[in-house]
């Protein structure tokens, strides 16, 4: 059920990318972010309040902090800094620098969980990073001077490594307590982070005005639902339920899924490479979820 859970999350998470791709995505990358996480957060409660009632989860003092920071350094820093990089150097660039995400959960894996991947899940991962590569790739990229180039770069590397560190410390307490409280409690720890970001940057208008202005709400309502709520749900339960390492690979093929929606619902044309990556990363998805 982890690999579903992982693969679930990266078809999730790629139909809200082609949803905000319809809105035109009119709000700027962190005042979307920060929506997106404060809706989520605030579907979680209802959503706790279900499954587990008002008693609070059984944490120590320690894994209370864990949690807390997780969504921190994960959410509030690594997705701020991602869009960062964004910013700066475009999405192709981005996404693959983003690539390493696997690679530092890997790596985090092994040496503080123990997990480790057999040698055929090694050739597999390497072929979803190939078939990622091909479908991501593009020759003709804005210019850029060096130095953006590289502080984007900076950027978007420190952001998947807090990423890759906020999933592997998490890991252990998502499978020894209530895991919708274990996300809400990251969600809203995030939230609450962008929230005093806001404040002592002294944003407060700049955020409210964008909330204001005309926005195609029912589309960015309809994507932040799948994309932080739906999605973060899918990818914890992934990490929960199977190695670190193998649902970090799986998550990978979100930009398959990508590329297929978007020719099915935009209309966007494929490629041979692109139809090369498909098959590339489809083939190791199998080999990664044979037993």
């Amino acid at each position: 059920m982890g690999e579903f859970f992982a693969i679930a999350c990266a078809v999730s998470w790629a139909l809200a990318v082609i949803l905000f791709r319809r809105s035109g995505e009119t709000l700027p990358a962190f005042e979307l972010n920060l929506f997106k996480n404060l809706l989520a957060a605030g579907l979680m409660v209802p959503t706790i309040w279900i499954f587990h009632g008002v008693s609070l989860p059984g944490y120590s003092a320690m894994e209370w902090w864990i949690v807390v920071v997780s969504g921190v350094i994960g959410i509030a820093i690594g997705d701020t800094w991602y869009f960062r990089a964004l910013n700066l150097m475009g999405a192709g660039r981005t996404g693959v620098i983003g690539m390493m995400f696997s690679p530092f959960v890997i790596v985090l894996s092994l040496v503080f969980l123990g997990e480790h991947l057999r040698l055929f899940q090694y050739a597999a991962f390497l072929l979803v990073l190939i078939g990622v590569l091909l479908v991501t790739w593009r020759h003709n990229r804005r210019e850029i001077s060096p130095e953006v180039l590289w502080k984007g770069a900076a950027f978007a590397l420190a952001s998947v490594l807090f990423m890759a560190i906020a999933i592997v410390m998490i890991k252990p307490v998502l499978e020894n307590h209530e895991f919708l409280w274990t996300v809400g409690v990251r969600l809203m720890a995030g939230a609450l982070g962008m929230l005093l970001y806001v404040g002592a940057a002294g944003s407060w208008r700049r955020v409210l005005a964008h909330f204001r202005s005309p926005q195609p709400w029912p589309t960015v309502i309809g994507a932040s639902v799948i994309g932080s709520y739906v999605s973060m749900l899918f990818w914890l339960a992934g990490y929960k339920l199977t190695q670190a390492s193998i649902a970090s690979v799986l998550n990978e093929t979100a930009a398959i899924f990508i590329v297929i929606f978007a020719w099915l619902m935009l209309g966007e044309p494929l490629n041979w490479r692109r139809i090369a990556g498909v098959i590339l990363a489809f083939c190791g998805v199998v080999l990664i979820v044979l037993p």
